[in-house]
């Protein structure tokens, strides 16, 4: 059997039962069993596998690491050292959503360049001592976005920032289906999660799709803030016009 133990501090219980649900999610893949356990202060994530799944297994167990440093520990990085005038919650959510997927692409390479998976992976030690120079280039951004703060007052250039950030980021997704209910947001079917506002944005700027179809019950902010981020991308269609539109394809 090949085994691998990913441990992470208790103060990130996050990413730990990230790198769980995700991990269990390929168990049957890999003929593979996968537990979670706390100890000392830290979480402790354990895989297990045949060896000849090793490889092919690591290359998943990589996946899941990278993205869990890309998303919790550059989020925490940027709460911690991005020091902007203060915008309305959904306003900072957009920013700091299109700051963690800029230029996603170095910070995988990076990761990748230094994540070896043996026996043991202390997360937190290798994200504090590996990845200083990923920590470097996120302070970079950060350091011209701060410099720029008084700048960024202005609603203007703030949004022409966080637009020049989303045209940049790559593109996931051809198109999406976002529908309002009572409850909150669903993506695609209505079925799926609900979402806050700023989960929905955040959900978005992930995904960054060429075209939005945004089904609405009425004129509120949402569809206005998305269509000012997204601009063109945005197809926008309130409640009375759901009626008209249900005999097409987009609806099913």
């Amino acid at each position: 059997m090949w085994e691998l133990s990913i441990c992470v501090t208790s103060n990130n219980i996050d990413i730990a039962k990230f790198i769980y649900q995700t991990l269990k999610l390929h168990c049957e893949d890999y003929c593979a069993v996968v537990t979670c356990y706390e100890q000392f202060d830290s979480f402790f994530i354990l895989w297990a596998c045949p060896v000849e799944f090793r490889q092919s297994a690591n290359v998943v167990i990589e996946s899941c690491v990278i993205k869990a440093v890309c998303n919790f520990y550059k989020d925490r990085f940027l709460t911690e050292n991005l020091h902007l005038p203060i915008h309305e919650n959904i306003s900072m959510t957009a920013f700091k959503k299109a700051l963690i997927n800029f230029d996603k692409e170095t910070d995988i390479f990076l990761i990748s360049k230094y994540l070896k998976l043996e026996k043991n992976l202390h997360l937190d030690s290798f994200y504090n001592f590996k990845l200083k120079p990923l920590r470097d280039k996120w302070g970079e951004l950060v350091m011209l976005a701060n410099e720029n703060g008084e700048y960024l007052t202005s609603q203007e250039a703030f949004f022409d920032l966080l637009r020049f950030l989303i045209d940049n980021l790559e593109v996931v997704e051809d198109e999406i289906n976002v529908f309002e209910e009572e409850d909150g947001y669903h993506i695609k079917t209505k079925s799926a999660p609900t979402l806050t506002k700023e989960g929905l944005v955040s959900s978005l700027i992930e995904l960054c799709p060429k075209k939005i179809n945004l089904f609405c019950q009425s004129d509120d902010n949402t569809a206005k803030f998305l269509s000012k981020i997204f601009e063109e991308r945005v197809n926008v269609c309130y409640n009375k016009n759901l009626e008209k539109l249900d005999k097409f394809s987009v609806l099913k």
